[in-house]
């Protein structure tokens, strides 16, 4: 009954449309007035059958018998998948000239005006809409009296919260924007688009209003156009679908350096999505390009680095390029005075078109069509990203919200989101008149021949209800797992941050005190190994010979896996975590200053002999192993050889057995008898003695003037 209420009260709002768009537009004067009409849907559908009585020359009830053939009452809300519907047949006609709309602002009106009728399809939604209005005028005010208390906050403010301060209606949320991403990647991609629009508005609580969607709209346009216009690489021909992302290093834009061991060498940087051209600067002009290709499948990462004055690592701005194909690493600085962030937009960059091409050569995209869609998507989030810089200028925002590979190679689970994006991308239709290639093919960027024969044979196939082309249910469910674990990490690391920050003295004291709980372990297995308690010593001494004897090892971890959980349960009924909330660990000592200054040169007394000694044994091993004592060599090859008959002759598990009665045997007092009677203390002497006795290899430290060669032996 809900839903048929619903249906009338749409119904009705369409033919008073209808009705006054026939009055109005014969005459001329049709007006796009939202206070003429009863229902919120309203203003939604002026524009939209508009656009459909203009282009289609249609009537209202032949779209509304259209939509009732692909109504199912399973499809859940009726006023929404109208909206939907509607929406999705004007888009088909407004991509093919999103440019020219996009400049005059009718698509960015349009869109905006989707989005808000999609969130509330019915007047049923109105009343939670206007209460979500009001608060979002009183956080304005709000934000308006903080501004005329802080005389410099309008000059560190962003554009987008003085975009939203003008204006005067409701902005949309986060699930209609993704919605639009859905239908057009213009905006937003559907894979990334959430982690998009909760950097757009940031600064805005969670809503985009018009004058801020509307600028960044036509933020993208220019940007695309900046691009197109680049100058392309000296020296190197462009492949046809080869497009421009970025370019640094010219008169109008800041420094790039690329360092060739002690030299430097400044020049142009343009990166394209298949490969990195550098241009080395000339007297008038640029020499040839020098081509990195990010394309193929070999191994290659970009990762950042420093750079300072004869090699030091002191500025954090630069980025190391390492290529199976490439002998030396290529180095480029990206000077800059306070941070690095042109260093980490130019690594995502980078990134993102080496992933964009493992993308392509892992999951098997041979179809050129659908390889040149997913190279378009990537285009339009580049695009993106250049746009949301102009606009957040003064805080840029993190790159890798509007990039797809980029953000989901390090989110976790990211993997399961690109193997749906996968699948999706080959079930989808490349051709359809609003999919990323044919808007960039709408905005005049080159593309490659076979991808256009594919688009011009397939547009305005295969359109669902939604408006939709695919199925994208298994991909946003993906989407959302990966968001809730993302938040879950963010939580968990934000727990450790204090830990980090903390200094060595600081850890070595955490460290002292979670090693506490072992101090109760440690002398319970002395108490068994000494026979301190017999009972106890026998039964473990039993069991332990009856477990390697059966070779029951794996049963018996899982007795101690099952013996954990039964603990993890327990300490969980009794609510052992919640008691308390932290470890407190006192840091205080007795000691005096004096004595904890003679503690710590004793501690790094004792360090340091602990790394003489490993550094001697390791020498007197390597004498061994390298022949310099000959007798003592001997010896080891004997004994050697003996333990590898006994391994081969003697089953693994009575050596294991004789060890076991050996280590419990020789504490017992049977051990002590025997011990009086046959000291061990002269065998242990002749092994001290042997193993004093083997020389070590020499050890020379020379400067770096006098280091061998790598082929020299050393």
């Amino acid at each position: 009954m809900l839903r048929r209420t619903s249906e009338e009260e749409t119904s009705e709002c369409i033919l008073i449309v209808i009705s006054r768009w026939e009055g109005n537009s014969a005459a001329g004067n049709f007006m796009l007035s939202s206070d003429l009409f009863p229902s919120p849907i309203v203003p939604l559908f002026l524009l939209v059958f508009q656009e459909k009585a203009r282009q289609l020359d249609r009537s209202v009830d032949a779209l509304l018998e259209e939509f009732e053939k692909l109504w199912n009452p399973e499809m859940g809300n009726y006023s929404k998948k109208l909206v939907e519907f509607c929406c999705s047949r004007v888009l088909s006609r407004m991509c093919c000239n999103v440019e020219e709309l996009i400049n005059n602002g009718v698509f960015s009106r349009f869109t905006f005006d989707m989005m808000h009728a999609w969130e509330m399809p019915n007047s049923e939604d109105e009343v939670s809409y206007t209460e979500s209005i009001a608060k979002e005028r009183e956080e304005r005010i709000s934000t308006r009296a903080i501004a005329e208390q802080d005389d410099i906050s309008l000059f560190y403010t962003d554009l987008m919260p003085l975009l939203n301060m003008v204006d005067g209606g409701p902005g949309v949320g986060e699930d209609a924007f993704v919605w639009l991403g859905s239908l057009v990647p213009l905006a937003c991609d559907v894979v990334n688009g959430r982690f998009t629009f909760e950097t757009l508005t940031a600064s805005t609580a969670d809503r985009l209003h018009f004058p801020a969607y509307d600028k960044y709209l036509k933020e993208i346009n220019k940007c695309m156009k900046n691009l197109q216009n680049q100058v392309k690489p000296k020296g190197v021909e462009l492949a046809d679908d080869e497009f421009i992302l970025h370019v640094e290093g010219t008169a109008s834009t800041q420094r790039v350096i690329r360092h060739i061991g002690g030299t430097s060498w400044p020049g142009r940087l343009t990166l394209t999505n298949y490969a990195l051209y550098f241009e080395a600067k000339a007297v008038l002009s640029y020499e040839d390009a020098i081509k990195l290709d990010l394309s193929k499948n070999v191994e290659q990462r970009a990762k950042p680095a420093a750079t300072g004055p004869f090699g030091a690592p002191i500025f954090d701005k630069a980025i190391v390029y390492e290529s199976a194909d490439l002998q030396e690493p290529v180095v480029l600085e990206f000077p800059e005075i306070t941070s690095s962030t042109r260093r980490d937009h130019w690594l995502a960059l980078i990134k993102e078109v080496i992933l964009l091409h493992q993308f392509l050569y892992k999951y098997d995209i041979k179809s050129p069509a659908q390889a040149w869609e997913m190279h378009a998507r990537t285009i339009l989030g580049v695009i993106r990203l250049h746009a949301a810089r102009e606009m957040l200028a003064v805080s840029p925002p993190d790159p890798k919200s509007f990039l797809i590979f980029a953000l989901y190679d390090e989110l976790p689970k990211g993997d399961y989101v690109l193997e749906q994006l996968a699948d999706s991308l080959k079930k989808s239709d490349s051709g359809q008149p609003c999919s990323a290639s044919s808007i960039l093919r709408c905005m005049n960027v080159s593309q490659p021949v076979v991808g256009i024969t594919e688009v011009e044979g397939g547009v305005g196939e295969g359109i669902n209800v939604s408006g939709q082309v695919e199925d994208l249910s298994s991909l946003e469910s993906a989407i959302n797992q990966v968001r809730e674990e993302t938040k879950e990490i963010e939580v968990a690391k934000a727990t450790t941050e204090g830990l980090k920050e903390e200094g060595i003295s600081d850890s070595i004291f955490v460290l002292m005190e979670l090693l506490k709980q072992l101090k109760n372990v440690v002398p319970w297995f002395q108490d068994i190994l000494t026979w301190q308690r017999p009972a106890t010593t026998v039964v473990v001494m039993a069991t332990s010979l009856l477990v390697v004897y059966n070779e029951w090892v794996g049963k018996a971890l899982a007795v101690f896996l099952l013996w954990v959980v039964a603990k993890l349960i327990q300490a969980r009924k009794q609510g052992t975590g919640n008691k308390s909330d932290k470890i407190v660990i006192c840091t205080s000592s007795d000691q005096t200053t004096m004595e904890n200054i003679v503690s710590a040169q004793h501690g790094f007394r004792t360090t340091r002999e602990m790394v003489q000694l490993a550094n001697i044994s390791i020498l007197k091993i390597y004498s061994i192993l390298l022949g310099k004592a000959p007798k003592h060599t001997d010896t080891v090859i004997l004994v050697s050889t003996g333990l590898a008959i006994i391994l081969a002759v003697v089953p693994f598990k009575y050596i294991l057995m004789a060890l076991i009665l050996y280590c419990f045997t020789m504490t017992s007092n049977v051990g002590k008898h025997i011990e009086k009677h046959v000291p061990s203390e002269k065998g242990n002497r002749r092994i001290k003695e042997w193993w004093d006795s083997i020389p070590v290899v020499p050890v020379e430290i020379v400067d770096k003037g006098s280091c061998p060669q790598p082929d020299s032996p050393t």
